[in-house]
């Protein structure tokens, strides 16, 4: 297939991009500098100029494609105030609107859309396990944003593209994303949860969401929300425990307080401090089967 993807340069898309290349299939990533780099060892990704978050000739590029992945989007890692957060919403909302024009333009429009979201969709559930078809929108920001990111995507359903709204789970992996964030500190015996520590964390190692893309590609009569996340989801106590086991560190230091990751994080800390039980039923019903299913096995082969 050829494969037009936005974010391509990011902590998922480098990895997604190498793997598409090594399965044969034809990429072109979105970027603000041109050029082709290489991606593997005979294959070569074809690099467009052009910001996903602007208008632009790049729309013109997308005809001819097969499909789009769009994972364009500012981090959400940072403490937020006003601007960040219109920041963060501009960079999905701007993108994926000027994404679904381009999808409607030429003779040879690409027929399927993944877009990213993320099980922030489902706002904060407690103990309750979500799933895609069973669950409306939460109220707090990230629950609203992921909501509105995912209305801009399915309008391109109206020019009969398969649109699959892929919501992402904490993506943990070796070159970037939480766990890298969180390794030095469990190394140095310093982990602890965050919080009460009975908060959900719903997590999907790197190369099963990878996997989850070339799965959706292959699945022609699959479309709307499906839940990137592993299929056991933790408590952020159980995370800790588990990663400070793998590394052979203890972690018997007390939980940092709720009020501490609020003043240093503002609006943000709270997405720390609750969770979602999201399990991924579309998948399993579909017959994907995880490499890595549990987190022991997942945080083995990341360390």
């Amino acid at each position: 297939m050829k494969i037009f993807l936005t974010g391509g340069t990011g902590f998922v898309g480098k990895g997604l991009t190498s793997l598409l290349l090594e399965r044969g299939h034809q990429v072109t990533v979105l970027s603000r500098s041109a050029g082709d780099r290489k991606a593997g060892s005979a294959h070569t990704v074809r690099m467009l100029q052009g910001d996903p978050a602007k208008p632009g000739p790049w729309q013109d590029a997308v005809a001819g494609h097969d499909a789009v992945v769009n994972l364009a989007g500012a981090s959400i890692f940072s403490r937020w105030n006003p601007q960040q957060k219109e920041r963060i919403r501009q960079s999905r909302i701007r993108t994926t609107q000027n994404v679904a024009e381009a999808m409607a333009r030429g003779n040879d429009p690409p027929r399927v859309l993944l877009s990213a979201s993320g099980t922030g969709y489902y706002g904060f559930r407690g103990d309750e396990e979500v799933t895609e078809q069973e669950h409306a929108p939460g109220n707090d920001f990230l629950a609203r944003l992921a909501s509105d990111w995912e209305q801009e995507a399915r309008t391109a359903e109206k020019h009969g593209v398969r649109v699959v709204l892929c919501r992402f789970g904490i993506v943990l992996g070796r070159d970037g994303g939480a766990l890298k964030n969180m390794l030095p500190a469990f190394r140095m015996g310093l982990g602890s949860p965050l919080g009460p520590g009975n908060q959900w964390f719903p997590w999907i190692h790197e190369q099963d969401l990878w996997e989850i893309f070339l799965f959706l590609l292959d699945r022609p009569g699959l479309g709307g929300p499906v839940n990137c996340a592993a299929p056991h989801p933790v408590t952020n106590r159980e995370f800790t425990k588990t990663l400070a086991s793998v590394l052979g560190r203890p972690a018997f230091l007390p939980a940092v307080p709720g009020r501490a990751i609020r003043w240093v994080l503002g609006e943000f800390g709270d997405v720390l401090l609750h969770g979602q039980k999201a399990v991924p039923a579309v998948l399993l019903k579909e017959g994907f089967s995880f490499r890595f299913p549990t987190l022991r096995e997942a945080l083995e082969d990341l360390t």
